[in-house]
């Protein structure tokens, strides 16, 4: 009892500071913010020293991984966020996006010589097409049935396309351009930022952190304009959204197309660094890793999603050097996490409060899982 009580008081504890912290935050200026955003864009671009990586990946190339899995699974997040955190619509097939992204990257700049940005807006509209095809039969089924279907979605596409010699098979597609490169660019920390071929990853890496800004702007826009409000009277009570006015088939089918797009777009640029990609590169295991990282960074929080997935994407390169165990503290790390901080790293506020209300904090997604106070509140029954 001593012990559980102590877990709560930590809880509280925590909860405290993140609240004060909070409070903090809304009173700052917004000349304050603005500083505090352009140092940390500078803190991303400065991240591929090798000082740096010597102590954050002392067994592998910190610029790469950098590029792939960190930054990868911090944009995937960012759309997968806005489907499952916002919107309150479980996806457990998040990947196949990413690789309709990939494939079209794939396809149009093998078969048909597309320039990289040209393929970038394409393949925006390809995977927001393909979000609404998912989305139009399937979001009117909820919680569990939604997410079976989703997870089938997932795994179609990955079939079709191993299944297809037209697009490669099994062996996929070689051979897939570089963005293209201006002229010898200009040198940014030693870089030429604009110089894009197979060795060095740190502009693939800088290019992935302007786009990551971009989707970041955007979605925190959304937040907080009616279509955000929309997608937590959602994420909250559909039906009484609905009562209430809200349409909230159209909303759903919005909030999808665009984490098809975020993800799709991350597939676009994932592909043109790889150069060659195939089937097995979109595993359901990925689905699950980024809504891992959702949920345990505090859906609904987009600074607490990108600290989730940074914390699923480089723990287990962290500990690459422990071999076969690595895995075994990685989700040692995740289960302890899951104990003392059930609301993620980073939670928002409103996910805090669905939680104590006993809705687990997504909404209708957790509606089974009881909070602390339902739990108390149902012991004094008894």
């Amino acid at each position: 009892m001593n012990h559980k009580n102590s877990l709560e008081a930590f809880r509280h504890k925590a909860g405290h500071y993140g609240d004060v912290l909070h409070e903090r935050w809304l009173s700052t200026p917004g000349w304050q913010r603005w500083m505090l955003y352009v140092a940390l864009i500078i803190g991303a671009l400065l991240l591929p020293s090798e000082s740096i990586g010597s102590f954050m990946s002392p067994y592998t190339d910190w610029a790469s991984i950098l590029f792939f899995p960190i930054g990868t699974y911090v944009v995937l997040a960012i759309g997968l966020n806005v489907v499952v955190g916002q919107a309150g619509l479980l996806d457990l097939g998040y990947v196949a996006f990413y690789a309709v992204g990939g494939y079209s990257m794939a396809l149009l700049g093998t078969r048909l010589g597309w320039n990289f940005w040209l393929i970038l807006v394409v393949g925006i509209a390809i995977c927001a097409l393909s979000g609404i095809t998912l989305g139009g039969p399937t979001l009117r089924l909820r919680g569990d049935y939604l997410a079976i279907v989703t997870l089938g979605f997932g795994e179609i596409i990955r079939i079709t396309a191993r299944n297809t010699d037209a697009i490669g098979g099994p062996n996929g597609i070689r051979g897939i351009p570089h963005p293209p490169s201006w002229g010898e660019g200009f040198e940014l920390f030693g870089v030429k930022v604009f110089k894009y071929g197979v060795l060095d990853p740190r502009p693939y890496y800088y290019l992935l952190v302007a786009l990551a800004v971009i989707v970041i702007i955007l979605v925190k826009r959304w937040e907080k304009s009616r279509v955000g409000r929309a997608w937590a009277a959602i994420r909250e009570d559909e039906d009484a959204a609905e009562v209430m006015g809200v349409p909230t088939f159209r909303f759903k089918m919005l909030a999808f197309a665009i984490g098809a797009s975020i993800g799709g777009t991350m597939g676009v640029l994932w592909a043109s660094k790889v150069i060659s990609i195939n089937p097995n590169d979109f595993q359901f295991l990925l689905s699950a890793t980024i809504l891992a990282a959702v949920v345990m960074g505090g859906a609904g929080n987009l600074p607490g999603v990108m600290l989730g997935a940074f914390v699923v994407a480089w723990l287990p390169e962290r500990f690459r050097g422990l071999q076969e165990y690595r895995m075994l503290i990685f989700g040692a790390v995740l289960v302890a996490l899951m104990i003392f901080r059930p609301q993620g790293l980073l939670p928002s506020r409103q996910r805090k409060a669905e939680l104590q209300e006993g809705s687990g904090g997504m909404g209708t997604l957790g509606a089974e899982v009881p909070g602390p106070e339902s739990r108390g509140e149902e012991v004094a029954s008894k």
